[in-house]
């Protein structure tokens, strides 16, 4: 069996943000219970022992974490290419300068929108204009820069200027992913759910922007998976090539993974990570193809999409062990297109070209201490 080609590393769950998107789970890990600084190398170097390429330092916020720079460092001595994944709040040139020195390989920056009153509303504090100035800090830096924007139905119109943005911040590459469905974007679907008009114009110039920026900036654009005809290899396949290690050394095969009721994870306090990947029950759970039901057992797709997500099924029917839903040849894919059709409707949320909504109709996420 071949190892993860890259650790996704959640060192927090605390993040000065309240993101009604965020993927994180609903019940989130506080400050007190995080892996210490010695504990994360050793699952650094655990790592690489099993050739693993790439490193993500994600959270919550990392910068969460007063030992990052030190956590960046061992993680390039035990030779991983290192990424940050950042909201930007509290990152100060100076603190830039002492990560850039460590080593780090590459930033990605995560913006909610072009434009800061949207932006702000989404992230629930008053960040934007903060964000575009640490971006500046990143373009004096010989690092790569990746610029993340999550789109949904209230600020889906302003693709051109989230192009514009990134070309003026020198960014490298561009992500625009739409939300996906799961933590506290699940709770918010109604609201954040664009409608199937949007996505063909948004579609059209996403095709336009990369065809104009081929070979200066390189964008790539994730689609809702509810509009889709056939799932995402979610991750790539369930245990297949990446892991993920939440801030109290849970290992987990994909962010969302807890939802699954009666799962039961193990921990690197605990176990030695090849064990986990290698034999622990729940990276065997949905690995290969063994576990499939039909449609999927007999579909020529199913080495291409694995089924689909484990999560979203479980959030969609009950049952982590289905067909994706989003599948169209799913015998539970008329629930998504219940959703979609009242997307399309409106349902009660409004014009797709409104504003987002009060406030007060958000479920913001609450940060642990």
């Amino acid at each position: 069996m071949t190892g993860p080609r890259s650790i996704i590393a959640e060192i927090t769950h605390r993040c000065p943000l309240h993101c009604v998107y965020c993927s994180n789970p609903l019940v989130l890990r506080s400050g007190g219970d995080e892996l210490s600084t010695q504990a994360w190398t050793d699952v650094f170097q655990q790592s690489a022992d099993m050739e693993v390429l790439q490193l993500d330092l994600t959270g919550g916020e990392p910068l969460a974490r007063p030992d990052l720079v030190e956590l960046v460092r061992a993680a390039r001595q035990a030779g991983l290419y290192v990424n940050l994944i950042t909201s930007g709040v509290g990152l100060s040139a100076e603190k830039l300068e002492r990560l850039v020195l460590a080593r780090l390989d590459h930033v990605q920056l995560s913006l909610q929108d072009s434009q800061a009153g949207s932006a702000d509303e989404i992230a629930g504090a008053t960040v934007h204009a903060r964000k575009l100035e640490i971006a500046r800090e990143i373009q004096r830096h010989r690092v790569a820069f990746t610029l993340n924007i999550v789109v949904h139905r209230h600020n889906l119109q302003r693709i051109p200027q989230m192009i514009a943005l990134a070309e003026d911040l020198g960014a490298h590459k561009l992500e625009i992913a739409h939300v996906q469905y799961y933590g506290w974007a699940f709770r918010n679907r109604e609201h954040l759910m664009p409608t199937r008009t949007q996505l063909e114009s948004s579609l059209e110039l996403i095709r336009a922007a990369q065809t104009r920026l081929a070979g200066r900036m390189r964008i790539d654009y994730v689609v809702p998976d509810y509009y889709a005809k056939f799932p995402k290899a979610c991750m790539g396949g369930w245990g297949r090539k990446t892991l993920l290690i939440d801030p109290t050394g849970e290992v987990l095969p994909c962010h969302a993974a807890t939802v699954i009721a009666g799962m039961r994870f193990e921990n690197v306090r605990h176990r030695k990570l090849r064990w986990i990947w290698e034999e622990s029950d729940s990276f065997q759970r949905f690995r290969g193809e063994a576990w499939m039901p039909e449609p999927c057992r007999s579909c020529d797709r199913r080495t291409r999409d694995f089924g689909g997500c484990r999560c979203q099924a479980f959030l969609l029917t009950g049952d982590s062990s289905v067909t994706d839903p989003v599948c169209s040849l799913a015998p539970a894919h008329d629930r998504v297109d219940d959703i979609v059709q009242r997307a399309n409707a409106g349902d009660g949320t409004g014009s797709a070209e409104a504003g987002p909504p009060s406030p007060a109709a958000w479920e913001y996420r609450r940060n642990p201490r």
